[in-house]
């Protein structure tokens, strides 16, 4: 059964929305929606990557707000139901080095009726553990602006 309201979710709309906003200026790109999950990309270069060359934290911390963000919006009846961020975290586990791709997968840890709970798993090209994070996000009234 898919958490998704209507069914399924919008990935080409949401794409295009993305275009001239920091998820477009980042490079991310979502790929996937699953009946319990949202998966995208987002590349390791000048746009996202520290001094030093590898994954900034807030690029990623970025990142995961993006896919939970969307993810949480067409949960809801966006005619009725909105959401925002309310806190987010991040455990930054291991590198990523400039040139590779970043791929994020966020997944419901608890869809309530005021508050939802995303965990987003934050992965390199080998599927090593980059970023872990949780994001909470606020169920509000009135239609969402997407």
């Amino acid at each position: 059964m898919s958490i998704w309201f209507g069914g399924e979710f919008p990935l080409e709309y949401c794409n295009r929305r993305n275009a001239r906003t920091l998820n477009g200026n980042l490079g991310i790109e979502l790929l996937e929606a699953g009946a319990d999950y949202l998966k995208g990309r987002m590349p390791v270069d000048e746009r996202t990557a520290n001094p030093a060359g590898v994954l900034h934290g807030g690029a990623s911390i970025a990142f995961a707000e993006t896919l939970a963000s969307w993810a949480g919006a067409f949960v809801l009846d966006s005619a009725t139901h909105h959401c925002v961020g309310l806190d987010i975290n991040g455990n930054h586990v291991r590198p990523a080095m400039g040139g590779s791709v970043v791929y994020g997968t966020a997944k419901p840890a608890s869809l309530g009726r005021k508050v939802q709970v995303w965990e987003v798993r934050i992965e390199n090209e080998q599927g090593g553990l980059v970023c872990l994070s949780r994001v909470t996000m606020a169920v509000l009234e009135g239609a969402n602006r997407y």
